[in-house]
Parts: C-alpha cells; structure tokens; sequence
C-alpha cells in the first residue's frame, strides 16, 4: 500500500494523516457486508491474517489548534479495534448527562446497543458490526446544507460547510455545530476505481472534486499525484495547511478518460499570474 502527502509549512501545522493496518473480526466483517452491500464473503478461504485486515487512511485538518486533530491521528484507529458493544449504554448514559444535544439523541445504528433489552434487539446486533468495506466522509450532502441554512437563520454566527460536523472547534459548539459525523459506505468492485484521494479544506477550498480527479489522472505514482494537487491548489493561492492523500486501488493505471478540466485550471492559472502582476504593480 502507498499513500502520498504533502502538507504546506505556513506558519502554522494543523493538518494531521495517519494510515494503519486494522485487525478486526473477520466474521463481523462478513455480516458487515452482508448488511450494506448484500454480499456473502466467506472469510474461511481466505487465511486469518489477512481476513482480518482493514485499511484504515484518514485526514484530521485542526481547526483552530492541533490538540483534537493530533488526538485522533494517535487514537481514532485503536478505537475500531477496541470498541465494545458493551460500553455503549455507559457510554450514552454519560454522554446525556452533558444536556444539550446529547440529551436529545434517540439513538441510531446503535440504538439496539445501548438498549439490548428491546424488541428485535439482537437481530440488529448481529448485523451491526463496527467495520465496512470502506468508509467515506462526504461534503455537501443533504444534512449540511440544512444545518448550515438553520445555523444562518439565527444570526448568530457564519459556519462553513466543512465545519457544520465537527470534533472539538469548541467555538462553534454553543451554536449547533455537533461531532455527529456523516457515515456512508460504498463497495469498490475489483479494478473499476483506480484511486481513493483525500485531501483537507485547504485544498477542497479552492480546487472542486473534477479538478482533484484530472490532476491525479495519468499520474504514474500516487506522490505524484498527491503533488500534482497539492501543487495546483498552492498556484491558487490558498491560504491554509494543504494536505493530500491517495491511495492506489486495484485499478491503478487501468481506469483512464479525458482530462476535461484542463482548459479551466490554465485559465485559471493565467488569472492568477495576472492578478500577482497587478498587485506588484
């Protein structure tokens, strides 16, 4: 496995990546897959040591310090391996003595854990297992565009969308902002997906998903790639800690296709140059 990063030095690092080897239960794997995707694996023809393997990448990008994104570059994969269903209904009990929106939860995937005792529960215990095939963190989906419209109605604060989720940020908590993340899953067939590319809000500020896609298409390595990005959305002149990640998939080199924004980023690239030449006129 190769992943590249590259995060810009300016004058302050909040940008964090880690990338590990999980070891999970191979049989809640199974019932993981089977639940989100539909698919028998059997795991038995396939020796423990690597049935039991996880990829697990992530990009913690601080917001307003280090402390939480340092945090969980050190801690947030050990918790995979460690969780226990039997800690939920301490965890919960504890979580709702803080009030506020914790004292609001009803519970969700794992309302049957912290409720063991209720109807149905351990047919969705079996099925809910702490692991997927892969996990993905998407931006601009429904719930966010929702919080960030409410978050505005009340004219209290401005909350960018990358922040409307977040953990610690202890500024924006008084105002609604929660640590609820946004979990989707999604099954990567054989060689249809060459890469998975992520990247923090220092570059997703100011290079869109299509951009991020063309540069990284026809790189012969994953650095390369990753420095392509991370190199564009420098010209762009952004203004915070740049970090890329991309991690070759079983299509790497096979899947190709147009390159149809380039046009847009080397007009966008000329616009640069000449606003640069205005400013030191």
């Amino acid at each position: 496995m190769t992943t590249s990063v590259l995060p810009r030095q300016v004058s302050y690092q909040e940008d964090f990546y880690t990338f590990s080897a999980l070891s999970l239960d191979p049989e809640e794997l199974s019932l993981s897959l089977k639940k989100s995707h539909n698919v028998d694996w059997d795991h038995s023809n396939v020796p423990e040591s690597l049935a039991r393997q996880v990829l697990f990448v992530g990009i913690y990008d601080g917001h307003g310090g280090s402390t939480v994104s340092q945090y969980l570059r050190q801690e947030l994969h050990g918790l995979f391996e460690s969780a226990d269903k039997a800690h939920v209904p301490e965890l919960l009990a504890w979580a709702k003595e803080l009030g506020g929106y914790f004292r609001r939860f009803r519970g969700g995937a794992l309302s049957a854990w912290a409720k063991p005792s209720s109807p149905d529960a351990q047919r969705k215990l079996d099925l809910e297992a702490r692991a997927t095939l892969a996990f993905f963190e998407m931006d601009g989906c429904p719930g966010k565009h929702k919080e960030v419209r409410a978050l505005s109605i009340m004219k209290l604060i401005s909350v960018p969308e990358d922040r409307v989720r977040s953990l610690g940020d202890l500024k924006y908590k008084p105002f609604g902002v929660t640590p609820e993340p946004e979990v989707r899953s999604k099954l990567l067939k054989g060689t249809e997906y060459s890469h998975l590319t992520l990247v923090s809000d220092g570059v997703s500020s100011v290079v869109s998903d299509e951009e991020i896609s063309d540069l990284a298409r026809g790189a012969t390595t994953p650095r390369e790639a990753a420095q392509r990005i991370v190199s564009f959305a420098s010209d762009m002149a952004s203004q915070d800690n740049l970090t890329a990640l991309v991690v070759p998939l079983a299509g790497w080199g096979k899947v190709t296709g147009a390159d149809r924004t380039k046009p847009f980023r080397e007009n966008r690239l000329t616009a640069m140059i000449g606003a640069e030449r205005l400013q030191r006129m």
